[in-house]
């Protein structure tokens, strides 16, 4: 007869950091949220270079809540002393200066990685359904960000700040009937003042980034309900093994995390390097009128906004005959605001039977490729003096913009496609 003292006691209490998570399961769905997202969440094991963008525009997305946190401790909304109190970041907060470059940087690196994020997006068709919704929220996303950096561009206070400012709110004057009226309701004054200044302070620094952040939250639970498309735009759902998981699926942790991770520092070494050698970027990152005091008195030689912006204030000066009796401006407005939102009825547009590119027809590659081109072209018009020549290939890159989304319904149509496989096609 074996002693009984020495079997291993069944009744063991269970260790205390599962005593706590059955505490906190009780309470908040720890590790229901935790398999839902991570551990049981499969992504597919193809994703490329193209799908690491969304999660570098998260880290980029931290790094300008923090930076922006430290940043208005020391800075002043106030007409007199917001660049003074730039300069007293830069010269004499400690690691001031590089509190005000990471943001900075920070600011142009994530429309990079979200102009990447798109670009990915419509090649690969992540619109298409299932991913309406997802599609919809990013554009969300997108917009407010715009809206973001153009509230935060005035803060420097410096004179391209101001008059780049100046331009854009104007442009809501050329509304007509109630466009003066609304101008003075945006500006709060009746010219670019302390008032602006404020109001653009506290929709940069509090109501935006709260709107952003959550937009963010949502975006990332819808995705994570539909599954991520992947380079062939196969549902990997559809091919489960007896236990339910993707076939063609690997778990987000710790495989697609770490792959992240990894990039996440080579994008840092490379963010790193732009802050710490050139923060300024050859005056397009930190133009240099914006180390001069904002001077209602004094216009900049070339006024032109910061250079994410570029392409749609190509578009804005693009339109030069006035319509219907309304002024060119207003129609200028019009096209740069559409130019912006129409990404949003990709969903409708694109009536492919298939979703990548890799499969699409000819058509569809090479409206995609002319779309990249006209957009680099029009960023590049909107940095330079407007002239004769820089209106007309405005006007032709304008046109080729919108006719990538406006004849999307016939040629998606029309074109021959190749045969999708059942399976993806490559790791």
């Amino acid at each position: 007869m074996s002693d009984s003292s020495s079997q291993p006691s069944s009744n063991k209490p269970p260790h205390a950091g599962v005593r706590f998570m059955e505490w906190l399961d009780a309470r908040f769905p720890a590790t229901e949220t935790w398999e839902y997202h991570l551990s049981k969440y499969y992504a597919p094991k193809n994703h490329n270079f193209w799908y690491l963008m969304g999660w570098i525009a998260t880290v980029v997305l931290v790094n300008q809540l923090l930076t922006g946190i430290w940043l208005t401790m020391s800075y002043v909304p106030d007409g007199v002393n917001a660049f003074a109190s730039v300069e007293y970041i830069m010269r004499d907060v400690e690691y001031g200066w590089l509190l005000r470059y990471l943001h900075s940087t920070g600011a142009s690196a994530f429309f990079v990685v979200v102009y990447l994020h798109m670009f990915r997006g419509m090649m690969y068709g992540s619109y298409q359904k299932p991913r309406e919704l997802i599609w919809l929220i990013g554009m969300a996303i997108f917009v407010v960000l715009m809206a973001e950096g153009f509230f935060g561009y005035l803060l420097p206070w410096g004179n391209m700040s101001f008059w780049g400012a100046q331009v854009i709110v104007s442009l809501v004057g050329a509304i007509p009937v109630i466009g003066p009226d609304m101008m003075e309701w945006v500006r709060g004054d009746f010219l670019m003042s302390d008032i602006t200044l404020n109001r653009f302070f506290a929709l940069h620094v509090v109501a935006l980034p709260l709107v952003l952040v959550m937009l963010v939250f949502v975006h990332f639970v819808a995705l994570h309900h539909v599954g991520s498309n992947n380079p062939d735009g196969i549902e990997i759902k559809d091919h489960k093994d007896e236990n339910g998981v993707p076939l063609d699926g690997l778990p987000f942790w710790p495989y697609t995390v770490t792959h992240d991770i990894h990039a996440t520092v080579i994008f840092l070494f490379i963010f790193c390097a732009v802050v710490f050698f050139a923060p300024e970027m050859g005056g397009y990152f930190l133009e240099k009128p914006n180390f001069e005091v904002a001077n209602p008195l004094k216009t900049p030689e070339h006024i032109a906004p910061v250079w994410y912006y570029t392409p749609f204030y190509a578009m804005l000066r693009a339109v030069t005959y006035p319509l219907l009796g309304v002024d060119a401006k207003f129609w200028g407005f019009v096209v740069m605001a559409g130019a912006i939102v129409v990404p949003a009825l990709l969903p409708w547009l694109d009536r492919s039977p298939v979703k990548s590119i890799r499969y699409k027809g000819n058509w569809s590659k090479w409206m995609l490729g002319l779309f990249v081109v006209a957009f680099f072209i029009l960023g590049y018009l909107g940095t330079v003096t407007p002239s004769t020549w820089a209106t007309i290939l405005s006007q032709v890159c304008t046109l080729i913009y919108f006719a990538y989304f406006v004849l999307m319904p016939w040629y998606t149509r029309i074109e021959k496609t190749k045969p999708v496989p059942d399976r993806v096609t490559s790791l």
